[in-house]
């Protein structure tokens, strides 16, 4: 397979980024894009036109999940966090776009807190070179897999927000004693604060934030430990089923249950709560921490200007109704009923993104 210099096949628009500072911009109707997309939206434009962003820095450089380049179209303005690209002649902007998102950048990009892909780097990138209709082709077959992953994730949105519908309905209506997290847990314990030895074998899983969405486990990015690394990480508390794991950094404020089968440790920046069960079921409190209410109190008690992060003491004193059991009963068996729909949707999910990973493989890795 040809392939062609990004330079060669690109007109390359950094000189005509413009970054403005947040209390500069005036507020508008067109985006303000940086590295990952809008930050914004602001009163004037300097570009109209179909063209692809790629991250300069802070962009997800070696992510299999968030890609590195975008596509925009019309009127916008870029900072100067990402590249901006127009494909000459003979490019497809969306084949341009595909070809770039999760492009392999190891040993492309520098910088050991934020790292940075250099224009001279980017212009010396290479992407498969084929004619026009071939390209249409291919990129019409990746959009019908996109659109079929859309609908797979917005019936699961519908699903959640089912469940969300239902919490309010039965617990948000002003009846219940309010306690605070640490009264209706037995057990509240945060993570070593050290970094896991991870290892190859898939023994066991180390949770960390990034596995940790809002009322489920991601799996596709787990890591493992030994078993002597198992031992030393849960020497405080050993997590079990029915366990809360609760992430505090980052996106903070995501919470999964664990389920059973597995010998889960904690990785950094993860918090585990486990249930009084005469108080409150799993099910009860994975959704109580994960509401509207609790996140806007983690948002108050943020305790960082650039990562977002609260700590184990705030989280013990977030304050939820404590409803009687016999209503988590009943919400229980519902969130059961609605999850067995998840399940089938999440499987044609997964199924579509391994077909994308395939094709995307095949065309451009």
């Amino acid at each position: 397979m040809c392939k062609m210099f990004l330079e060669d096949c690109c007109e390359i628009l950094d000189s005509m980024r413009v970054p403005i500072t947040a209390k500069d911009r005036k507020k508008g109707p067109y985006p303000y894009y940086g590295a990952n997309g809008i930050q914004d939206y602001v009163s004037d434009f300097i570009f109209d036109d179909e063209l692809v962003l790629l991250a300069e820095d802070g962009g997800n450089f070696g992510s299999k999940e968030r890609p590195i380049a975008y596509r925009v179209s019309g009127k916008c303005w870029v900072n100067n966090h990402a590249h901006v690209l127009k494909p000459k002649e003979g490019l497809d902007v969306d084949y341009l776009c595909y070809s770039l998102m999760f492009y392999d950048t190891e040993g492309l990009v520098n910088g050991a807190t934020r790292q940075k892909l250099t224009q001279a780097t980017m212009r010396k990138m290479l992407i498969p070179k084929r004619d026009m209709d071939e390209q249409i082709k291919i990129v019409e077959k990746l959009k019908r897999v996109v659109s079929i992953k859309s609908k797979r994730e917005a019936e699961i949105q519908r699903l959640d927000e089912l469940i969300k519908a239902r919490f309010v309905e039965l617990f948000e209506d002003g009846q219940s004693p309010i306690k605070t997290v640490k009264e209706i847990c037995s057990e509240i314990v945060d993570c070593p604060h050290t970094t896991p030895r991870y290892e190859g074998e898939l023994k066991n899983p180390a949770i960390r934030t990034s596995e940790i969405k809002k009322g489920y486990i991601a799996w596709n990015s787990m890591r493992y430990v030994s078993d002597e690394e198992y031992e030393e990480r849960v020497s405080r508390l050993r997590p079990e089923a029915g366990d809360i794991v609760y992430g505090r950094e980052g996106s903070f404020g995501n919470a999964a249950v664990l389920p059973e089968g597995y010998k889960f440790c904690l990785g950094q920046r993860v918090m585990l709560l486990r249930p009084d069960y005469a108080k409150c079921t799993s099910e009860y409190l994975l959704h109580a921490v994960i509401s509207d209410d609790v996140y806007r109190q983690a948002l108050g008690r943020n305790n960082a200007s650039t990562v977002a992060h609260v700590n184990v003491k705030d989280v013990k004193q977030f304050k939820i109704p404590l409803p009687s059991l016999d209503k988590q009963y009943q919400f229980a068996e519902f969130c059961t009923q609605v999850d067995k729909s998840k399940v089938t949707v999440q499987k044609a999910l997964d199924e579509a993104q391994v077909l994308f990973e395939s094709l995307m493989q095949e065309y451009f890795g």
